[in-house]
């Protein structure tokens, strides 16, 4: 019962059929029984209660049975919305204060008074929401257990009903007062509509705007009078001038071509197993929290070292904290789940970038360890009873001041329980005793000399260090126990006990991309590496240099393509089982251990990690597909593993004995009757089928459509390799008739000068099963 003065009424009925018989029985105004308040509150089966709860009149009230409690908005701003709660007192002085009472006052049913002098609520029986301009409309979900309000600011905010303090989500995009609100709890939904007779729909977890419906789209006219949602049909009703009934039609929301995880280049990205998240940051201060089993955004937090960009992070040894380092030169330390700043860790010098972090404990002793432009190794002790919020390093190491590195330092890597490694830009790396402070060893990468302009000085710079940490425990073993990148995209395996030395040295990458990121399996017998062009190579390192110097590189395992720009981080999840990478593509993905394509972090269809259906494989990012260094044909990817997730021993596998397209490459051909223009035609025809055998091609003339690729193809992607003809016949040319073997027909269309080359051309082809017998 709606008042004026901002008073609700409330009527407790009992006996309810007897009650109604009996009011059936009062005069009749326009054919209606009425019936007063003063006989209502006379009646012995009926109390009247009356509230003075708003400043101004009520604009929407409620009753709900989950919460035995009334809520009623008003435009009121302190008293903006109001939970009244039916159930009498709840404080226990309130409680006592009423048994003293019992006998002595008479009900409010039973005085006209209360009429005119209507009651204030106990403070403790009530929650009281204060908002800017009041409320319009409310709706409240007990499933959901939130209470969503729109008013006259245009504004709608998404309330914890038992938090009234602050609002846990506002949605901005009405451009007049929202009149109706409603959740949808089935579709994960909230409908609002505005004065202006604008329909949105809102999205419950990203609070964003899923659908508009503007009053000249939906034909709606005239001042909005009344509005329900019906969950049945899944409609929404609107009166004004006329009735209309919007249908909600809740369809899959088509993928987008590009998904990104960031609006700007992702820097790292590291995995929590302690609450299963995965962090990510970019250049633009940003970080964010994503669920792992499902790819949801789970919260974010910006700006978190000002403008200046994060450039590495690292979680501490319980998985409660994060710790950032910035271009700012400072470390900061977080409690990632709210965004809140616990420490920041800086120096009084010079504040250089501070290029990589990590986390260690030596003897019970928990320090965060940065490195950077600086040349030097800060070792910032973490106290947990140091409730400082800024920290100073420790003092320098002596051998660190007389001995360590003249260039800046770009990577440091541990190996617990005293082994610290870190790498500079001129290609040096010193091994570390963290207990004592001392230098063990020192390596320099060998410099490039092939193709190397030598006036501009070799790029020796190392910014990817790994422990082989199993074969570390035997401190006299001669085998390689650290792998480092190197220039002009090689990867070098050092030992580092019985005389440090280089044991390995090999390139990946055939066009030598700069390796990015590197990470090896727990028990040392496989490699990941990632390189600057987006591609992740697996080799299989179990016995590779256990016996000294090894000339070759290690058996290729796989390879695929995960980003189109280079790779920032690599990390192993689930016992080697998942790959997590991030890239300056502003994407951080999920992949199987050989390649297989889970998802985007951020996409919008969700994945079950531990369900294979769910995954995005067969299908791979829209952007890899359509890339040009991508295409087969390019030079990057003629390598003996084919790419797109193809094993280095599953050729051999299949049985089948093939030659090398480039043999047939070779192979003389006879002069072509139209000399360099048929040749240079036949060739840009030959790149544009091979192409499109590998269902790649995308012609730059024409706008392709594409279309989702339906789930039930091949679990790998297989390459059908093509080869010219051994001749090419003029254009136009007629047919001698009078010459055997040049039928019209198909079984002898071939000419004597084929005939030769048909057989070898059947071997080399895989379409020769269908080639027609001459």
């Amino acid at each position: 019962m709606y008042q004026l003065q901002g008073c609700v009424n409330i009527l407790f009925l009992a006996s309810v059929g007897e009650l109604l018989r009996t009011w059936k029985k009062m005069p009749r105004v326009e054919d209606m029984p009425s019936i007063a308040l003063h006989s209502v509150m006379a009646s012995p089966n009926a109390e009247y209660v009356r509230w003075k709860v708003h400043g101004d009149f009520v604009s929407q009230l409620n009753y709900y049975e989950s919460m035995k409690a009334v809520i009623s908005s008003s435009n009121h701003e302190p008293t903006a919305l109001v939970i009244g709660f039916t159930v009498g007192a709840t404080d226990i002085k309130e409680k006592l204060n009423e048994i003293r009472n019992v006998g002595k006052n008479v009900k409010m049913g039973n005085s006209s008074a209360s009429l005119a002098l209507p009651q204030r609520q106990v403070e403790c029986n009530r929650t009281v929401f204060r908002v800017h301009k009041g409320v319009k409309a409310f709706s409240f979900c007990r499933r959901k257990n939130l209470l969503v309000t729109g008013g006259l600011d245009r504004i709608i905010r998404v309330w914890n009903p038992y938090l009234p303090g602050k609002p846990t989500g506002m949605l901005r995009g009405h451009r007049a007062p929202v009149m109706y609100i409603h959740v949808a709890f089935e579709e994960n939904k909230v409908l609002s509509m505005s004065a202006d007779n604008t329909v949105k729909v809102w999205d419950l977890e990203t609070h964003g705007c899923c659908c508009t419906v503007s009053s000249k789209a939906s034909g709606i006219k005239g001042e909005l009078t009344a509005c329900l949602y019906l969950p049945g049909p899944r409609a929404l009703c609107v009166a004004t001038g006329t009735l209309a009934f919007l249908h909600l039609k809740v369809g899959s929301v088509p993928e987008p071509h590009l998904v990104r995880s960031h609006q700007e280049p992702v820097v790292c990205c590291r995995y929590n197993p302690a609450f299963r998240h995965v962090v990510s940051c970019c250049e633009g201060s940003v970080v964010k929290v994503w669920d792992f089993e499902t790819g949801r955004q789970v919260s974010e937090f910006i700006g978190t070292h000002g403008n200046a960009g994060i450039t590495c992070l690292t979680f501490d040894s319980s998985g409660r904290r994060l710790v950032t380092g910035g271009r700012d030169g400072c470390l900061k330390i977080w409690s990632y789940n709210n965004g809140h700043c616990l420490h920041t860790l800086q120096h009084d010098e010079n504040q250089s970038e501070v290029c990589d972090c990590t986390y260690m404990e030596v003897n019970r002793n928990r320090c965060v360890i940065a490195v950077g432009w600086d040349r030097r190794i800060n070792v910032y002790f973490d106290v947990p009873r140091d409730f400082h919020h800024f920290r100073k390093p420790q003092p320098h190491w002596q051998d660190d001041l007389n001995h360590g590195h003249k260039e800046d330092i770009l990577c440091v890597a541990q190996c617990p329980p005293f082994l610290l490694a870190t790498s500079s830009y001129d290609g040096e790396i010193i091994v570390w005793n963290v207990i004592s402070g001392h230098m063990y060893c020192k390596l320099n990468t060998p410099s490039p000399t092939d193709g190397q302009d030598r006036r501009e000085g070799p790029d020796r710079s190392v910014s990817q260090l790994v422990f082989l940490k199993t074969r570390l425990t035997k401190l006299d073993s001669a085998s390689a126990s650290l792998i480092s990148n190197g220039p002009r995209g090689s990867v070098c395996f050092w030992k580092l006990f019985s005389g440090s030395g280089l044991v390995a040295n090999f390139t990946p990458s055939r066009e030598k991309a700069q390796v990015s990121g590197m990470v090896v399996t727990s028990g040392d017998t496989l490699a990941y590496l990632a390189d600057q062009h987006g591609f992740i190579h697996v080799y299989d390192i179990q016995e590779y240099g256990l016996q000294g110097t090894e000339l070759q590189a290690p058996n290729t395992v796989t390879s695929w393509r995960a980003h189109v720009s280079m790779v920032t981080s690599l990390e192993l999840i689930q016992g080697g089982s998942i790959v997590l990478s991030s890239s300056l593509d502003c994407t951080v993905r999920l992949w199987s251990q050989d390649g297989a394509y889970i998802g985007t972090f951020g996409q919008n269809r969700p994945w079950d990690v531990f369900t294979p259906d769910s995954w995005g494989h067969p299908r791979v990012p829209f952007e890899i597909l359509t890339d040009p260094q991508s295409m087969p044909t390019h030079r990057i990817l003629e390598t003996d593993v084919p790419a797109g997730c193809l094993g280095g021993q599953q050729e051999q596998d299949h049985g089948t004995e093939e030659k090398d397209p480039c043999e047939a490459e070779k192979t003389p051909n006879p002069p072509s009757p139209e000399g360099l223009t048929v040749e240079a035609e036949a060739k840009a025809d030959k790149s544009q089928w091979a192409a499109f055998c590998h269902g790649r091609l995308l012609s730059a003339r024409r706008k392709p459509r594409w279309k989702m690729p339906e789930l039930r193809w091949p679990s790998i992607y297989q390459a059908l390799r093509c080869h010219e003809l051994a001749f090419v016949s003029a254009l136009g040319e007629k047919p001698d008739l009078s010459v055997p073997g040049s039928d019209l027909f198909p079984v002898g269309f071939c000419s004597q000068e084929t005939e030769a080359a048909l057989p070898e051309r059947k071997k080399l082809s895989p379409w020769s099963g269908f080639l027609p017998e001459c």
